[in-house]
């Protein structure tokens, strides 16, 4: 028996331009697990307004974080996967792939199955669970299979929020990046935001995230004056979760608090939500309201943690959850 692991990322454009951003955000802002409105209201939102406005501003800011190999998301998001594979050897293929986009889940499901693998691990890089991220995955997966004659062991593996290698991780990060400058900056935790009625209908996401934190601030052992967890990039005029990442970063200077270090636990890569919206332009809201220094701690990307704690959520070692 060959086992084969698929890593899923949430997905990138192929290129920081209108066109390839509108493609993009059609095909992710037409999932319903992401949006859940009804089809013949969203549709006509989506495709007239919502698509033309966002595809080019998007595009502007690809265009200021990407790199020479292209977004930030697919090169971290590659190199993991690369150094993932040579930990696990040749005895375990891994192929990388994207919820939406390229390269995606059915060409990541055919590698796998052509090189003779019978037993598949989907890991979602996504520490906390949702519907929305790592429910999707899952469907997609269902999907792609429920026409198969002969279907192959599949273990998904849901979410890893409390797992002891990504909690040291995350820490040693944070020590990496905290300079003796700005070891006493107040801390901020911000995740990705998420609507509210989502919670409500049982999403585990929010309690995942203050779980995540609450082990890392033990460690750290951090009062609650010390810290905040905020959430980021917010859609549309629902409720989402709270406080609000950017309307906590323009009150803290009038609180007396003019010194921040934030860093993003649920993103584990960076990607055009840490390294656009966190460190340029909350960065900038920041400091205008009278912020004087901003410190952004990068996502764990292709580091030797994160490759050992993938490591051994393949390996179902130290796995808690």
């Amino acid at each position: 028996m060959k086992s084969g692991v698929l890593i899923i990322n949430l997905g990138t454009p192929q290129a920081p331009s209108p066109r390839a951003v509108r493609d993009y955000l059609a095909e992710f802002l037409t999932d319903r697990r992401v949006v859940e409105l009804p089809a013949w209201l969203w549709q006509p939102l989506l495709k007239c307004v919502i698509l033309p406005l966002r595809a080019r501003r998007s595009a502007t800011l690809y265009q200021s974080i990407w790199m020479d190999e292209g977004s930030p998301l697919a090169v971290y998001s590659r190199r993991l996967a690369d150094k993932l594979q040579i930990n696990l050897g040749e005895e375990c293929k891994v192929v990388l792939a994207m919820r939406y986009g390229q390269p995606s889940i059915e060409a990541g499901v055919s590698a796998l199955l052509t090189a003779g693998v019978t037993s598949i691990t989907i890991l979602p890089l996504y520490p906390q669970y949702s519907a929305a991220t790592t429910a999707s995955c899952f469907d997609k997966i269902s999907e792609l299979f429920q026409q198969s004659r002969v279907i192959p062991n599949i273990r998904l593996i849901a979410a890893y929020f409390d797992h002891p290698l990504y909690i040291e991780g995350l820490l040693k990060q944070l020590t990496k990046h905290r300079s003796a400058a700005t070891k006493n900056n107040y801390l901020l935790f911000s995740f990705h935001g998420l609507p509210q009625r989502c919670v409500e209908l049982g999403d585990p996401y929010q309690q995942q995230c203050l779980t995540t934190v609450r082990l890392m601030a033990e460690r750290l052992q951090l009062t609650n004056d010390d810290y905040q967890i905020v959430f980021q990039s917010r859609f549309g005029k629902a409720k989402w979760l709270q406080p609000y990442c950017d309307v906590v970063l323009q009150q803290l200077p009038a609180q007396g608090i003019k010194d921040v270090t934030i860093m993003c636990p649920g993103f584990a890569v960076d990607c055009l939500e840490t390294l656009e919206e966190i460190s340029k332009r909350y960065r900038e809201l920041f400091l205008k309201a009278g912020g004087e220094h901003f410190n952004y701690v990068s996502a764990l990307n292709d580091s030797v943690e994160q490759v050992n704690l993938l490591t051994s959520l393949v390996c179902q070692k130290n796995q808690k959850n």
